[in-house]
């Protein structure tokens, strides 16, 4: 519980509508878009201006009182989960685009502001912002650097790290940090990329340098329909080894089709048991010359129906239905947990196997989305959390998944970031070693260990208790934040 004094203090750095703290105001705040976890802030303050973040930054390192930074709260790891005894310091209100250069081809912008909201801001230069997670209309690109997003054109243009230039940011003791250049690279260690997915542990960022990239000539989308689920993952791989890299290579098995077809009536066929969406773009000889060479894959991959996008409406409608998938599968449960797990794009067969005979075991029905062109995985797990023991079910079942992804030499995370729902999973990616070496670079940031504590980087000792539990069969514990 924070004290009255330091609440008192909090008050004086801001206008009364921007400090919260009555149980109807900070409600709205007790979980990310993973809703299975939450926990009610003591406070919340809502900055108007940068000089307003450092000076509450600088108050909690006096008080030693941690801070849990917060965009749009549309992260999906509980990584922005508010902490007992900490302030929530939300981002939104520094929502303003500062600058853009057409001709240099970057946006200066606040961490408030929306990722779709760039792309509409530069479109008259004939621009545009490349990353887009399916929730561009709503997150935040402060959100997207703490979390490093993608989306679904990741494989061609990169993930947000790849996007951007510079970053503000405020240290825990309200020091500035200017990390990165104007130019494509800049002196020291890339501070940059270790900024970026670090996931609020290490510094409040409060303004972000974006790349901008030139709308290309021509997109178009191929769709193509499988029989069988791995043989469309097979196809994933035949057409990146033809030597073609898409925009964006996506599947959907049965029940993700169905339901985006119910929810956005995307014309999917669904007499299929797995979709492949494949958008190349570039100049017109260029896409031309792409789009035969796809269908000749799909073909001799074992596509049962192949169609080829005849306008620009009918593109969109296609990803319409993909970036709506995730909205339109939580109609077929009362709950669905959603998991972020990356595997090198061959073993992508043999993964997707795998979680179908998990589905059997848990009794739990698992609706595949992917970004399958860089192996990035979301199982959506559906269940009933109103039915007793279900949850955990559903977190075991995921956490097997996300091991599996390791197994086969992937990651457990693509662009979700680990936050409190994958912690112990950290457990089976990383040895002693490196998380020892995680924990010097968050001191050397954060000391104190008042920036997101309890998230993202599991403590050596959980380590061993998560193991021996799992050793003997014990059911994991939720991990416990600490409270301050």
């Amino acid at each position: 519980m924070l004290s009255p004094a330091f609440l008192s203090k909090l008050r004086r750095l801001l206008p009364p509508h921007c400090v919260l703290n009555e149980r109807e105001d900070l409600l709205p705040f007790e979980s990310d878009g993973l809703a299975a976890y939450r926990n009610t802030p003591d406070v919340v303050a809502l900055p108007e201006n940068e000089a307003q973040v450092a000076a509450i930054l600088q108050l909690c390192h006096q008080h030693k009182v941690a801070v849990v930074a917060r965009g749009a709260g549309t992260g999906l790891s509980a990584g922005a989960l508010p902490v007992d005894g900490a302030v929530l310091l939300v981002l939104a209100k520094l929502s303003r685009i500062k600058a853009i250069d057409p001709l240099a081809r970057t946006a200066v912008v606040e961490p408030g502001v929306r990722n779709l909201a760039i792309s509409e801001a530069v479109a008259q230069h004939n621009l545009y912002y490349a990353p887009d997670p399916s929730s561009q209309i709503a997150c935040s690109i402060g959100g997207n650097v703490a979390e490093n997003s993608g989306g679904v054109h990741c494989l061609k243009y990169g993930l947000t790290v790849h996007n951007i230039l510079k970053l503000r940011a405020w240290t825990i003791d309200g020091q500035l940090l200017e990390i990165g250049s104007d130019a494509l690279d800049a002196p020291g260690y890339d501070l940059l990329a270790l900024l970026t997915g670090s996931e609020g542990m290490l510094a409040v960022i409060t303004e972000v340098t974006v790349k901008l990239l030139p709308r290309p000539e021509r997109a178009q989308v191929v769709l193509a329909a499988f029989d069988d689920v791995a043989k469309a993952g097979a196809a994933v791989g035949n057409i990146i080894a033809a030597g073609v890299i898409p925009a964006g290579l996506e599947m959907m098995d049965r029940l993700a089709i169905k339901a985006a077809e119910a929810f956005v009536h995307a014309g999917y066929p669904l007499d299929c048991e797995a979709l492949l969406l494949c958008e190349v773009d570039g100049v017109n000889e260029e896409v031309s010359a792409d789009i035969y060479t796809v269908r000749a894959v799909l073909e001799a991959s074992g596509a049962i129906e192949i169609r080829t996008a005849e306008s620009e409406e009918q593109r969109l409608k296609f990803w319409a239905g993909r970036k709506a998938a995730f909205p339109a599968v939580g109609r077929l449960a009362p709950d669905y947990y959603c998991m972020d797990g990356t595997i090198p794009r061959g073993a992508l067969p043999h993964v997707l196997q795998r979680i179908s005979e998990m589905s059997a075991e848990y009794g739990l029905a698992v609706a595949n989305v992917f970004h399958a062109g860089d192996g990035n995985l979301h199982p959506l797990i559906l269940f009933d959390a109103n039915t007793p023991g279900e949850l955990h079910k559903a977190e075991r079942f995921g956490g097997k998944i996300l091991e599996l992804c390791v197994e086969v030499g992937g990651t457990i995370t693509g662009e979700h970031g680990v936050g409190l729902e994958k912690i112990k999973q950290m457990c089976a990616q990383f040895a002693v070693p490196e998380l020892t070496r995680f924990h010097e670079v968050k001191a050397a940031f954060d000391p104190d260990k008042l920036l997101n504590p309890g998230k993202a980087v599991p403590e050596l000792h959980r380590c061993a208790e998560w193991g021996a539990m799992h050793i003997h069969g014990g059911q994991l514990p939720h991990p416990e934040l600490p409270r301050f």
